[in-house]
């Protein structure tokens, strides 16, 4: 069966993460919060995990549950992790 979506080049999906991680990062150290104090913060008990996918070290990223628990965390809207980074 054909697929009813389109081909998405795979390196614009890898960007995509690339661009949340490095935004959650960003806005993590704003807050002034370790990696170790906002993955506890949101129940993550794995720092290398969290860390993994704000890297995007082994292709690991954040999920929307992850997105929703950081953009609570640290007070933002959940759209500043989408935004380009200039």
């Amino acid at each position: 069966m054909k697929s009813i979506f389109p081909d998405i080049d795979k390196s614009k999906l890898e960007d995509f993460y690339i661009l949340i991680g490095q935004n959650v990062k960003r806005l993590r150290k704003e807050k002034g919060l370790s990696q170790l104090e906002l993955s506890i913060m949101i129940g993550q008990k794995s720092t290398s995990y969290y860390s993994n996918c704000e890297n995007y070290k082994n292709k690991e990223h954040f999920n929307l549950e992850h997105l929703f628990l950081i953009s609570n965390v640290l007070e933002v809207d959940i759209s500043e992790f989408f935004k380009e980074i200039n």
